[in-house]
């Protein structure tokens, strides 16, 4: 059956004061083709000119309807839900005003949809990085292309797909279940959304095509939601909107409800506590807040969750306040975890957290090598190189036997990793391993240049420890402080070449290099822009 000659699919699309962009967004589903019948855009109210875009656009466009609501509902989910109500298509798609519908996103959904007799049919979403346009796949791994999931208690990880934009839903399904969005200002509204369309237990097919582009623009005037998390109300919405989704879940599957506790605990707790940030006022609130929702916990959920979330859960229980210690409870939060040193060991020879709070480790003995949580400091080594310290965790590096560790460094414009040659590790007096690698910039830069990166280049910086026994371990870099000056380095090939090392919010060794005068210039513009947004320099 060749969907591209039905016009089954109305996509709405919502907005509120994004004049700017929501042309954009509108021209991306009308150019879906024949398989879009209609295009509903929702005007939450909005006091910009995004009335009169959307007007024009639909003088212009026979297939755009646009609805025009004559008070701002405070959230997404009250005008998306007046979008399903002027639906008239078979499928409905959703679309935000400041992203975008890949071509042929629409098709493939539908033909998906189809070929299976799916309600819900799910494809691939990217996070896009702008202006650098770096894409970030959603979800990784979550979905095999082609896979048809009969009920969603048969595949309960789904419950980490929060996202309603990646999906196309057949109307008749929604109405059925009387399935809509909260209304008015509900913060987190996906949430819940997609937990009442997992709990109508529908037939779910899987698309391997990218089908929805999810634009990231963190030095935007209004952040998104999702991003504009200073504010500790944010994570209470994030609570509440998760409170509401679990509840809905457990009382439709038991398995659902108790896979949706355990992605609170591996993904928003950990998410949010790597970005606590050092101010005491917030991070007290953040505490208290944290500490009260993890009391209506299962211990069974809790249990369930990985070795490295049950020891945040762990530390958060055991103060009422936030400890002298919880910047390194923030890196254990990060991605890889890193569990910095001292290591503690408790009256009866565990693993604890601290002495101060002799939270066990459970579970640390049995972590394969590749999840253990490893620290490995750096520091420079001279011109050209960096002299890097492997710290073991209670002897389960040394079990497997450090022999090798190699440098990468990871594009954050998705081009491909360069890697570095593997140097042998050397036993350390004060325990662990030490090497001095190479840390060629220059050549670095080069590279990044035939992989099309151009005026600026960012570069994530990782290591890989190979064992003895065959097992490997990659983490990220703790900088020391002299590491992370700025330096002109001179170059035969583009005269000057700038490298600005510098530490991530995760506290991670992260890079930025400007070949060339205007790659230097443009680089200092983007720190003088990047201050002036509030975001400093990562």
């Amino acid at each position: 059956m060749n969907s591209s000659n039905l016009p089954t699919v109305s996509v709405v699309v919502i907005a509120y004061n994004d004049a700017g962009l929501v042309g954009e967004a509108v021209s991306s589903a009308l150019a879906q083709g024949p398989v879009v019948a209609e295009v509903i855009a929702v005007n939450d109210a909005s006091s910009d000119g995004t009335a009169r875009v959307l007007d024009e656009l639909a003088a212009a466009h026979p297939r755009l309807k646009v609805v025009h609501r004559t008070e701002n509902s405070g959230g997404c989910g009250t005008p998306r839900n007046d979008g399903i109500a002027a639906a008239s298509g078979r499928y409905v798609l959703f679309l935000d005003s400041d992203d975008v519908l890949p071509p042929g996103a629409a098709d493939a959904l539908v033909r998906t949809a189809e070929q299976h007799g799916a309600p819900v049919t799910v494809g691939a979403a990217v996070r896009r990085e702008l202006p650098q346009r770096h894409d970030v796949p959603w979800m990784p791994g979550l979905y095999t292309p082609g896979d048809v999931i009969e009920r969603p208690a048969d595949r309960p990880e789904l419950v980490r797909d929060t996202l309603c934009v990646n999906k196309l839903y057949d109307r008749a399904f929604l109405e059925e279940h009387g399935l809509r969005f909260p209304d008015g200002r509900f913060v987190y509204e996906d949430f819940v959304f997609t937990s009442r369309v997992l709990a109508a237990a529908p037939r779910i097919a899987v698309t391997g095509d990218l089908v929805y582009v999810w634009h990231v623009r963190r030095s935007a005037a209004q952040v998104s939601i999702s991003l504009d998390r200073k504010d500790v109300g944010n994570w209470r919405a994030r609570i509440e909107a998760h409170r509401t989704a679990s509840r809905t879940l457990a009382a439709a599957s038991p398995v659902l409800g108790s896979a949706c506790q355990v992605k609170f605990l591996e993904y928003d707790l950990r998410m949010y506590l790597r970005e606590l940030g050092k101010d005491p006022e917030y991070q007290a609130a953040w505490w208290t807040l944290t500490r009260e929702y993890l009391d209506t916990f299962a211990e069974a959920d809790i249990e369930s969750a990985a070795a490295h979330a049950r020891w945040i859960v762990g530390v958060l229980r055991a103060t009422d306040t936030p400890p002298a210690d919880v910047g390194r409870l923030t890196r254990l939060a990060a991605e890889p975890p890193r569990l910095l040193p001292p290591y503690a060991v408790g009256p009866s020879g565990v693993p604890v957290w601290s002495e101060e709070l002799p939270v066990e480790l459970d579970g640390l003995a049995g972590l394969p090598v590749a999840e253990l949580p490893v620290t490995v400091d750096a520091e420079p080594a001279g011109r050209g190189a960096v002299r890097i310290r492997l710290h073991d965790l209670y002897g389960r590096l040394a079990e497997a036997g450090p022999r090798t560790v190699q440098l990468s460094f990871i594009p954050r414009a998705g081009a491909e990793p360069v890697l570095a040659q593997p140097v042998g590790l050397r036993p350390d007096h004060n325990g662990g391993w030490i090497a001095v690698l190479p840390f060629r910039l220059a050549d670095l830069a080069v590279t990044g240049r035939r992989q099309g990166l151009r005026r600026m280049q960012a570069w994530n910086v990782g290591v890989r420890v190979e064992c003895a026994d065959g097992s490997s371990v990659f983490t990220s870099l703790r900088p020391g402080g002299r590491l992370l000056r700025r330096r002109a380095l001179p170059s035969s090939r583009y005269g000057v070449l700038l490298a600005q090392p510098y530490r991530t919010g995760a506290g991670a060794l992260a890079l930025r290099l400007a070949p060339g005068a205007e790659g230097a210039l443009y680089l200092v513009r983007n720190r003088l822009h990047r201050a002036r947004a509030g975001h400093g320099t990562g």
